[in-house]
């Protein structure tokens, strides 16, 4: 399917703005200025957009610890989110989710989750509510390699299919979780789907770093849930630059490995090249892209660094939703 060129602009500027949202992130985190555990998802860029560019407002999807990236794909304000990471009032979560469980739920993005398996069991849970309101809409759990080996997300997978929930199991397989490889930890190795598939449901399986392949692998598989035919699962093979966690030595990676990725298997510069040979935008739609983007950042960060803090009299309130 052939994106239109507006189409391949948003896909662009979005991919653009998670790598520099998190390279910007990577920086700031050193001044001391932002409390708490970070996650950078610099790298999963095509991944998280390659799913979302076909989500629209009937959509759920439930995130990781390692969020941002799809927060900004399922189109969550930049500087409300770096308000949130900087703990400010007017954050998207009012300074109380910072960087962990930041969410957005009037847009249907429905949280980050410090607990590993956890959004999968929520997933299916806003695709059963999905089913029942008769809109079409899913519900999308991306979890990583780490969290397949989880019980919450086998009991959540053999749900939806008992159900028969509208409910997309994504699996980032970025090859680690947290320090070790998904070789030593996984028993299916780089073959995640194949644990979906067991429970009855049918897979799919793309490069995730190849926004052009998860974007088309993704529009299958939606057309065939939304064509009520149950969940479905896709194991997206991609690559992180950054550590588990901001401050992660990295001990584990091999002499020369994330410069060797980031050479190789940067979905920015396979976007970029694949689209100007083929004529369908040329270098300067996609400088301009990049040039703007900067400059979002930077006043996203600049206006976080002075936003005010929570009123501390506010502690309590919004913890609990009265009915």
């Amino acid at each position: 399917m052939q994106l239109s060129r507006d189409e391949l602009i948003r896909a662009y500027r979005r991919m653009v703005t998670i790598r520099m949202f998190e390279e910007r992130l990577h920086d700031e985190i050193q001044t001391g200025e932002i409390a708490g555990f970070t996650h950078l998802y610099g790298g999963q860029e095509a991944a998280a957009v390659g799913v979302c560019e076909h989500l629209d407002s009937n959509d759920y999807i439930v995130s990781t610890h390692r969020g941002h990236g799809h927060c900004i794909a399922k189109g969550c304000d930049v500087k409300g989110m770096m308000k949130e990471i900087y703990g400010r009032a007017d954050g998207l979560c009012k300074g109380k989710a910072g960087s962990m469980h930041i969410a957005d739920v009037s847009i249907g993005m429905l949280g980050a989750n410090g607990i590993v398996g956890a959004g999968a069991p929520q997933a299916v849970g806003a695709a059963i509510a999905a089913k029942l309101d008769g809109k079409g809409g899913v519900g999308i759990a991306f979890s990583g390699d780490g969290a397949c080996n989880q019980g919450t997300t086998f009991e959540a997978m053999n749900l939806a299919v008992v159900t028969k929930a509208p409910c997309i199991f994504v699996f980032e397989n970025n090859h680690y979780s947290e320090h070790t490889g998904v070789d030593y930890a996984v028993g299916t190795a780089r073959d995640i789907a194949s644990r979906a598939e067991a429970f009855g449901m049918k897979v799919w399986r793309a490069d995730g770093c190849d926004f052009f392949a998860t974007y088309d692998a993704m529009r299958e598989l939606l057309d065939h849930v939304r064509g009520g035919n149950g969940p479905a699962a896709i194991e997206l093979d991609t690559e992180r630059y950054y550590g588990h966690f901001e401050g992660d030595p990295q001990r584990y990676r091999g002499a020369g490995e994330i410069d060797r990725l980031r050479a190789e298997r940067d979905c920015l510069k396979a976007f970029r090249k694949r689209v100007t040979d083929a004529g369908l935008l040329d270098g300067a739609d996609l400088d301009m892209v990049e040039r703007e983007t900067a400059a979002l950042i930077d006043a996203a960060v600049a206006e976080a660094r002075v936003a005010a803090p929570p009123d501390p009299a506010d502690v309590t309130a919004d913890v609990y939703i009265s009915y």
